[in-house]
């Protein structure tokens, strides 16, 4: 299975706020990121690919920032559509992907019919649930597990 890199890390510290790029974060496991907005829930990481932003923004003739995405995890070299159920591994962190994150009307704001360029083959990219405590940082290797371990009770 091929093997891609972090690229880029955003913490939204508030709904609707900036995404603030960092270097590092800390996940902790059925939470989400730490000083996240998005705390708990299903949603608890999002993560978009760059190939495929890259390809969008092509297509519309402009070069919109990822963070216009909002997502928290920029990927590359490794596919995100497809993926439910799956589990990702960035660097010594699992997140297991819950599904597609559907684009919202916003992305417009940010590029005139970037909303719905987004819809088609996970444009909009994955959200999942953290399943380890761990820091991530950018440049972490980022792989697909064949199958997550299984949980012992």
């Amino acid at each position: 299975m091929p093997t891609g890199t972090l690229e880029a890390i955003w913490i939204k510290r508030a709904k609707r706020a900036p995404m603030d790029p960092v270097e590092r974060a800390e996940l902790q496991a059925g939470y989400g990121i730490v000083g996240n907005a998005d705390w708990g829930g299903r949603r608890q990481v999002t993560i978009t690919r760059r190939e495929t932003w890259d390809e969008i923004a092509h297509k519309l003739g402009t070069s919109v920032d990822p963070t216009a995405r909002r997502a928290n995890l920029l990927v590359s070299g490794v596919p995100l559509a497809d993926t439910r159920g799956l589990t990702l591994q960035i660097g010594a962190c699992r997140i297991r992907i819950g599904g597609e994150t559907t684009p919202c009307e916003r992305m417009n704001e940010a590029c005139p019919g970037l909303h719905q360029a987004m819809i088609p083959d996970w444009g909009g990219g994955a959200y999942g649930e953290v399943l380890d405590d761990a820091e991530i940082r950018i440049g972490d290797e980022v792989r697909w597990l064949r199958a997550a371990p299984e949980e012992t009770v």
